[in-house]
């Protein structure tokens, strides 16, 4: 398997990031990645296919608001915020706090974790 692209910080563009950020699944993928852990992607759990799922987690990734690790047949990934941060000063704390208020992707989450109604 193919390494995965990964732009630089300042290669990422507003455009990009904030459409990434448009849908409530990438905004919940999001949200379970802020506490700055690199999980797997069999971790994640989220209301659609697993096809789906790794379409929005490729989006994210190229859009730089995750960062891809693949170890033999595994990925993780990873919130890129320091470079959010370093880019794009608050957007990544006010879409968080956003999403949390209007809970925006609450329905994803951990595998092991119970289901947000």
């Amino acid at each position: 398997m193919k390494q995965a692209r990964h732009p630089e910080p300042g290669e990422m563009t507003l455009i990009e990031v904030m459409a990434a950020l448009s849908d409530p699944v990438r905004v919940g993928l999001a949200r379970v990645l802020a506490d700055g852990r690199e999980r797997g992607w069999g971790e994640l759990r989220a209301p659609v296919a697993k096809s789906t799922l790794s379409h929005h987690l490729r989006v994210l990734r190229d859009a730089g608001v995750t960062r891809t690790r693949q170890e033999g047949t595994r990925c993780f990934v990873k919130l890129r915020r320091n470079d959010l941060d370093a880019r794009f000063p608050g957007l990544l704390d006010a879409v968080l706090s956003a999403a949390h208020h209007d809970d925006v992707g609450a329905r994803v989450g951990l595998a092991d974790a119970p289901v947000a109604d």
